[in-house]
């Protein structure tokens, strides 16, 4: 088996468990990025009130919205990145090995190789997974209320801004939705500001391996082994790196979530987005600045806490799966 394929396999498992443990907080805050309300419309609720309110009108279930096709969406956009990820940076070291040889540079991968090699996994990755993110957040933002009360609720002010349908709306429902309403091109809404937003991932990882390989030259001069690094100092790289990206990619992560979720709420046009441009230039104009960062509190913690969750565990499974292979290596030429 091969180190990409490892690493993408280990890479799908952990965000699994990742998205499992944190998609309470990412139904939350989807909700938050897609409310069109000005702040002065409506009182902000907190992030545990939210997931209070939404357990309290809609039941537990609707925290995990979406669950089936998230974690469908997450082993493969892992799984994706992780594969093409390794086989570019090991053809980024394989490139620094010969300019060494060559006198350039000291063997190791710097960090614009990183950077571009972290997009171009980025890029690969949002292409072929976009329409399941798409299906994903019309489900995250369906709000299952009695259709009698819908008025109703919608005009309260202590209200989400969601989308409110009658049942039922599973996955299926949802692919058919989007197809009639956009057909094919529906499943690839937000892309441009999702490729704009492999700078995220690029900068996490950019962050992550810089922190990694300083951890690991000074480990290396102590004499502690360079590969002596834990599991609980891989979860706070992580969270440090994911931290880092999150504040600097959010407003494009609003855009995105504004273009992915359902565009036909009542009349108003203020809330209907033809396109990337359109939607920046009208939260500017009636959110102003502060509409970019909607859930922005919520997002970081989630979004750490999986990042650091996943660099964990996907550690932990690489060096188990290459522990096993040794292993059965070494067992098979005993024999």
């Amino acid at each position: 088996m091969s180190d990409a394929l490892i690493c993408g396999i280990a890479g799908a498992g952990a965000g699994i468990i990742a998205q499992l443990i944190t998609y309470p907080l990412d139904t939350v805050n989807t909700r938050q990025r897609t409310d069109r309300n000005s702040k002065k419309m409506k009182k902000t609720l907190g992030t545990i009130e939210q997931m209070c309110q939404v357990v309290k009108q809609e039941g537990w279930d609707r925290l995990y919205g979406g669950l089936a096709p998230s974690l469908v969406g997450t082993a493969a956009s892992q799984g994706v990145y992780y594969y093409f990820y390794q086989i570019l940076r090991n053809r980024a070291e394989t490139d620094a090995l010969v300019r060494k040889k060559n006198g350039i540079g000291d063997g190791s991968v710097g960090m614009l190789s990183s950077l571009l090699v972290a997009a171009l996994s980025g890029c690969v990755n949002v292409l072929l997974t976009n329409p399941i993110w798409v299906v994903v957040t019309r489900m995250q933002t369906h709000s299952r209320k009695d259709k009698d009360n819908h008025t109703k609720l919608v005009a309260s002010q202590d209200e989400i801004s969601v989308v409110v349908e009658p049942p039922p709306y599973g996955t299926s429902h949802t692919i058919q939705e989007v197809y009639g309403e956009d057909g094919i091109s529906g499943f690839w809404n937000g892309v441009f500001p999702t490729l704009f937003m492999v700078s995220n991932p690029s900068i996490q990882f950019m962050l992550y391996e810089t922190l990694l390989k300083k951890i690991r030259k000074r480990r290396a001069s102590s004499n502690k082994g360079a590969n002596d690094v834990t599991a609980l100092e891989i979860f706070l790289l992580g969270a440090v790196a994911k931290l880092g990206a999150t504040v600097v990619t959010y407003p494009l992560l609003v855009i995105k979530s504004r273009l992915q979720a359902k565009q036909d709420i009542g009349a108003d046009k203020r809330h209907q987005y033809k396109g990337t441009l359109d939607a920046l230039m009208k939260i500017i104009h009636y959110e102003g600045f502060h509409g970019f960062y909607k859930g922005m509190g919520t997002k970081i913690v989630q979004s750490v806490l999986a990042a650091a969750i996943l660099f964990m565990v996907k550690e932990e499974l690489v060096k188990c799966a290459r522990w096993l292979l040794t292993g059965r290596s070494a067992a098979n030429s005993i024999r």
